[in-house]
C-alpha cells in the first residue's frame, strides 16, 4: 500500500504544478461526476462533539472504495490548530484491499476548489474578472489561484472577521498576479463582484451575504455551509436564480436550502452537478441571471483527488511503500504475524 504523506503530497504538486493539478482534479472530477448512476452514495457520518463535528464520508464504484475521516472544530484556532483536518484511503474493490493511505487535509483544500471551479466554468460569466472572497482562512488561496485557471479573474476583494487571516493572505497571495483589495465589511467586498465565494467556520445560521448586496448576474460559491444548523447566504438569495448542488438528500440537511421548507426546495433547486455535467440540465444562460452553488462537499470529490494522487504517487516514484497488511502466504494462518 501506498503510504502519502503531507511532505510526500507537497513533492507531488510541486513535480506536478499546482495548475496542472488543479486542471486534472477538475478533470477527474467530470469524469467521475458524470458517471453519478455508478457511485454507491449516501450522506454522510457526522458525530456532533463539543466543539465540533466528526466526519466519515464514504463512496465506492465498481472499481474502488474510498473514505475521508474529517473534522470540523470552529474554535481551534484559538488554541493554535487548524479549523479541518483529514485523512483518506482508497481501497480496490476486487480484493477489498487497501491501496492508498493519504492526508487529506491538503487534498480537502484542493478539491473542495476544484470542485467551485469546475461549477463556475458552467455558471459564471465568461467575462468575470472580480472575485469576492469571503472568508480568507485555509480555504482561500486555493480558490482564488484555481479560479483564475478558467475566469480572467484580475481583482480579488477580501474580507474575514480575523485581520491576521488577511494579513495572511496578503502574503500568500501578492506575487500571483491579482490586485488585492481589503475590505472593510462583507458588504464591501461585494461590490461590483462578478463572483462572490464564501467560506466561513463559524457554525450558525448566519447571513453572509445579505440578498441587497447581489448584483444581477453574479455567480456565488456557498462553500461553509456544510452541516446541520449552519449556513451563510440571504435565503432570499435563493429564490432569484438557479441553485445547483452536489447531492440532494445531504444538501438539504447541510447545506443553505435548509433553511428551505421541502416544497420551496423543489421550487429553487436546478440541478445536481452531474446533471450539469451530462447536459441534462442547462448551465447560465444569460448575462443576468444569479447562479448559486449551495456546496457542502461530497464523497465522489474526496474519491477524486485520492484516485488522482494515487496516479501521481506512481507516476512520480513518491510515497512509501508500507506494510498494512499482513505478509503472509497462508491466508488463514493470521497468527503467524505474531511469531
Amino acid at each position: 500500500m501506498k503510504l502519502i504523506t503531507v511532505q510526500d503530497l507537497a513533492s507531488i504538486v510541486k513535480k506536478h504544478g499546482f495548475d496542472n493539478f488543479q486542471k486534472d482534479l477538475i478533470q477527474y472530477l467530470k469524469e467521475d461526476f458524470v458517471r453519478w448512476s455508478e457511485f454507491d452514495k449516501s450522506p454522510r457520518y457526522a458525530a456532533h462533539v463539543p466543539g465540533g463535528v466528526l466526519e466519515l464520508m464514504p463512496t465506492a464504484d465498481k472499481e474502488y472504495f474510498s473514505f475521508k475521516c474529517v473534522n470540523g472544530h470552529p474554535a481551534n484556532p484559538f488554541d493554535g490548530k487548524q479549523t479541518v483536518v483529514a485523512t483518506g484511503q482508497l481501497n480496490e474493490i476486487k480484493y477489498g484491499y487497501p491501496i492508498l493511505l493519504s492526508e487529506m487535509t491538503t487534498l480537502t483544500g484542493l478539491r473542495t476548489a476544484a470542485t467551485a471551479v469546475m461549477v463556475s466554468d458552467y455558471f459564471a460569466r465568461k467575462d468575470s474578472s472580480t472575485l469576492a472572497l469571503l472568508g480568507t482562512g485555509a480555504q482561500s488561496e486555493f480558490q482564488a489561484r484555481t479560479l483564475k485557471l478558467v475566469r480572467p479573474i484580475t481583482t480579488i476583494r477580501y474580507f474575514d472577521t480575523d485581520p491576521l487571516a488577511m494579513d495572511k493572505f496578503e502574503i500568500n497571495m501578492k506575487d500571483k498576479g491579482f490586485e488585492l483589495i481589503r475590505c472593510n465589511s462583507a458588504e464591501e467586498a461585494c461590490k461590483n463582484a462578478d463572483i462572490i465565494t464564501v467560506c466561513t467556520a463559524c457554525k450558525g445560521h448566519f447571513i453572509v451575504v445579505d440578498n441587497a448586496w447581489v448584483k444581477p448576474g453574479v455567480h456565488i460559491n456557498g462553500l461553509g455551509g456544510d452541516c446541520p444548523g449552519k449556513t451563510e447566504l440571504d435565503k432570499n438569495i435563493l429564490f432569484r436564480g438557479k441553485v445547483v448542488v452536489e447531492f440532494k438528500e445531504q444538501s438539504m440537511i447541510e447545506g443553505d436550502i435548509q433553511q428551505l421548507t421541502p416544497a420551496e426546495v423543489e421550487k429553487v433547486l436546478h440541478a445536481e452537478i452531474w446533471e450539469v455535467l451530462e447536459g441534462k440540465k442547462s448551465g447560465r444562460e444569460s448575462a443576468d441571471e444569479v447562479t448559486i452553488f449551495d456546496s457542502v462537499g461530497f464523497a465522489v470529490e474526496d474519491f477524486s483527488v485520492l484516485r488522482l494522487t494515487h496516479d501521481l504517487a506512481h507516476k512520480y516514484g513518491i510515497g512509501h511503500d508500507v506494510d498494512m497488511i499482513p505478509p503472509i502466504t497462508d491466508p488463514k494462518n493470521l497468527i503467524s504475524v505474531l511469531d
